[in-house]
C-alpha cells in the first residue's frame, strides 16, 4: 500500500532584516560614547570598527612583554572638564583617574632650576620665581586670574554646537587684563583670542625658559605657536590649576575598556575587525558594508572616523563623487604632527636641577616640557613644514609609571616620548621605513641631553612615526588629530563650513563625530556626545535628553558658576 503524500504546510515567513536604531563607525572613544549614550537612552546600537582593538588612539596593549603600552593618547585632560565620565558612571565599570601633579615642568637651565607647574598655583608661582625671577611669578598667577574664566568659556564652547552667537555670548562680562568689562572690552577681548600664541606670551612675560615651556604645551594641539588663534592654546594652562590632566589607572586604554562594559551593559554590540566599505541610504534606512561581505542596517548612523574614510564610504554606497571631492579638497589635512617613542627602562630619567619642593614621585607625573627656548621649535617646525626630519626633534616626555605601578613589570617603568615636528611625507619621495632609526634616535638623544644616562637604561624601544601611526590607527596623513588644528579647522569651520552641523547635506540621518568634527582632536569625548544627543533629538516623540549639556555642568565644575559662558 502506498502511503499518502504529506499535505504541504504553510510556507516559512522570511525572517525580516534586523534594522538597528544606530550603527556607530568606529570604535574611537568619541564613537564609544556616541553609543554608550545613545544605548543608555534605549537605542539598538551596534558599533563596528576596523581594527581588532577597541579604542583607536585611546587604547593599551602589551607592546613588550610585562608593559602596558599606550598606542596613542597618554594624559586625558580635556576629557575631565566635562559631565562624560559621571554621565555614564564610568567608574562603576572600573576606570579610575590619578591627578597629574606636578601637571607639567620644565627643565633646568645652567643654575636656574627646573620650573614645577603645580596644580597648586602658590606652589607653581614658587617654582617660577626661583627659575625666572619675581615678576614673572607675579605675571604668572595674574596670567591664571585673567585665562581661567576665559579658558574655561572656551571649553564651554567646546561641549556645544558651535554658532556665531554663541562666540559673543560666551566672553560677554569677562573683563580685559586691565579690567574693562562690556561692549568696550571687546575689541581686546577679540584681538587677545585671535592673536598668536608667541605674541600672547610676549605681553605677559619676560623669561625665555617660561614662555617656551607655555608654548610647547599650547602647541600639543599642533600648530607652532607663531600661527595666529593659538593663544586660547596656551591660555588652556590656566585651567590645570584647577583640574590637572589625569592619568587612567592601567593605561589609556582604560578609559576605552570603561565604555566598552557601559556599552554592553546596556544591551549595545560591538564588531571588531569588521572595516566599512560603503554607506548607502536605501530607502528610510542606511546599509552598512563591511569587508567580510555583511551587511547591516540601521535607522541611522554616526560615523566615527576619520572624515575622509567616510567620505570614501559614502561614495562607495552611490554619494555623489564630485561633491565629497569637493568637501576633502578643501578640507586641510596638514602635513603630520610627530612621533611617539615608547621606552621600556630599568629606571625613571634623572633630570638635574629639579625643585625642592616636589612630592615623592617628583615631576614624573607631569609633562616634561623639554625646551627652554622657542627658537629651537620654530626651526623644528620649519624642517617638518620642509619635508625634512628636525635637526634637534622637540620632545615631549611622559613617565606615568612612576605613579602606576601597573604598566611596567616590578624595577621597571615605561617612558613615552612625544615629538614634533615629523612630517608624513618626506622630500624627494623618501620612505619612512628608511629613516625610521635616524629619527628614533635623534629623539632618545635629545631625551638623554636633558637627563644624562637615559639611553643606558633603555630595554626596549617601539617607534611610532607618522606613517606607523597611519597604518595602525587609521591616521590618514599621520595627523593624530585628525585634520589641522588652524583657526580656519576650528568651531564653524571644522571639518568643512557644509559639514560642521554634524550632518551631510545628501545624506539624511548621517551624524559626524571624531576628531575631525567641533571640538578637535584630543581626549574628550565631546564631539561623541554632541552626536548622539543629535541622534535623540531627531527622533520623532522623543523627548530631547540633554546629552551635550555639559556646557551648563563645565560652568559650575571648572568656574563655580560664576563665568558668564553660555549664557
Amino acid at each position: 500500500m502506498t502511503a499518502a503524500a504529506p499535505t504541504p504546510g504553510p510556507s516559512p515567513t522570511p525572517t525580516a532584516p534586523r534594522i538597528h536604531d544606530c550603527i556607530v563607525v568606529g570604535a574611537g572613544h568619541n564613537g564609544l560614547v556616541a553609543a554608550c549614550y545613545l544605548a543608555q537612552a534605549g537605542e539598538d546600537v551596534l558599533v563596528v570598527e576596523r581594527d581588532s582593538i577597541p579604542g583607536g588612539a585611546v587604547s593599551t596593549i602589551e607592546r613588550f612583554p610585562g608593559y602596558r603600552v599606550d598606542r596613542g593618547s597618554s594624559a586625558h585632560i580635556m576629557i575631565r572638564h566635562t559631565t562624560i565620565l559621571d554621565d555614564l558612571e564610568l567608574d562603576r565599570f572600573g576606570l579610575r583617574y590619578l591627578d597629574c601633579d606636578p601637571w607639567a615642568f620644565a627643565p633646568a637651565d645652567g643654575d636656574s632650576p627646573g620650573i614645577a607647574f603645580r596644580t597648586d598655583l602658590d606652589a607653581t608661582c614658587r617654582s617660577i620665581e626661583a627659575a625666572c625671577g619675581t615678576r614673572d611669578a607675579e605675571a604668572y598667577r595674574r596670567f591664571v586670574e585673567v585665562w581661567g574664566p576665559r579658558s574655561a568659556a572656551v571649553m564651554s564652547m567646546f561641549t556645544r554646537q558651535p554658532t556665531p552667537g554663541r562666540f559673543a555670548r560666551a566672553f560677554w562680562g569677562m573683563p580685559t587684563r586691565d579690567g574693562r568689562t562690556g561692549r568696550a572690552a571687546g575689541p581686546e577681548l577679540s584681538q587677545e583670542f585671535i592673536r598668536s600664541g608667541d605674541a600672547l606670551l610676549d605681553s605677559w612675560f619676560e623669561s625665555e625658559r617660561l614662555k617656551a615651556a607655555l608654548a610647547w604645551f599650547g602647541a600639543q594641539s599642533g600648530p607652532p605657536m607663531s600661527e595666529p588663534g593659538t593663544a586660547s592654546m596656551v591660555g588652556i594652562a590656566a585651567l590645570m590649576h584647577r583640574i590637572p590632566p589625569g592619568r587612567a589607572v592601567g593605561g589609556s586604554g582604560a578609559l576605552t575598556e570603561a565604555l566598552v562594559a557601559r556599552l554592553r551593559s546596556d544591551g549595545g554590540t560591538l564588531r571588531c575587525d569588521a572595516p566599512v566599505t560603503a554607506l548607502s541610504r536605501i530607502g528610510d534606512h542606511w546599509e552598512v558594508r563591511t569587508d567580510d561581505g555583511q551587511v547591516h542596517r540601521a535607522r541611522s548612523v554616526v560615523a566615527a572616523c576619520h572624515v575622509f574614510t567616510t567620505l570614501a564610504a559614502l561614495t562607495a554606497g552611490g554619494f555623489d563623487a564630485d561633491t565629497a571631492a569637493r568637501w576633502q579638497s578643501r578640507t586641510d589635512l596638514g602635513p603630520g604632527i610627530g612621533s611617539a617613542i615608547r621606552v621600556a627602562t630599568t629606571e625613571l630619567p634623572r633630570y638635574p636641577g629639579l625643585p625642592d619642593e616636589l612630592p615623592a614621585h617628583g615631576v614624573h607625573s607631569g609633562l616634561g616640557l623639554l625646551v627652554s627656548d622657542r627658537g629651537h621649535m620654530a626651526q623644528a617646525c620649519g624642517d617638518s613644514r620642509a619635508g625634512e626630519l628636525p635637526r634637534r626633534p622637540v620632545v615631549l616626555a611622559m613617565s606615568f609609571s612612576a605613579i602606576d605601578p601597573s604598566l611596567a613589570p616590578p624595577e621597571h617603568h615605561l617612558i613615552t616620548l612625544w615629538a614634533q615636528w615629523h612630517p608624513r611625507q618626506l622630500s624627494g619621495g623618501r620612505a619612512w621605513s628608511d629613516h625610521t632609526t635616524e629619527a628614533t634616535d635623534a629623539i632618545l638623544g635629545e631625551m638623554d641631553r636633558h637627563a644624562p644616562g637615559f639611553i643606558e637604561s633603555i630595554a626596549h624601544v617601539h617607534a611610532q612615526t607618522p606613517d606607523r601611526l597611519e597604518s595602525e590607527l587609521g591616521l590618514v596623513g599621520g595627523n593624530v588629530m585628525h585634520l589641522e588644528m588652524s583657526m580656519d579647522q576650528m568651531f564653524l569651520w571644522r571639518p568643512h563650513p557644509d559639514l560642521a552641523g554634524r550632518r551631510v547635506p545628501g545624506a539624511p540621518a548621517l551624524y559626524l563625530a571624531g576628531a575631525s568634527t567641533h571640538p578637535g582632536g584630543g581626549v574628550s569625548g565631546i564631539s561623541g556626545s554632541l552626536a548622539a544627543a543629535q541622534v535623540l533629538a531627531d527622533r520623532p516623540g522623543r523627548s530631547r535628553r540633554l546629552l551635550a549639556g555639559a556646557a551648563t555642568a563645565v560652568r559650575s565644575r571648572v568656574t563655580g558658576g560664576s563665568s558668564a559662558a553660555g549664557r
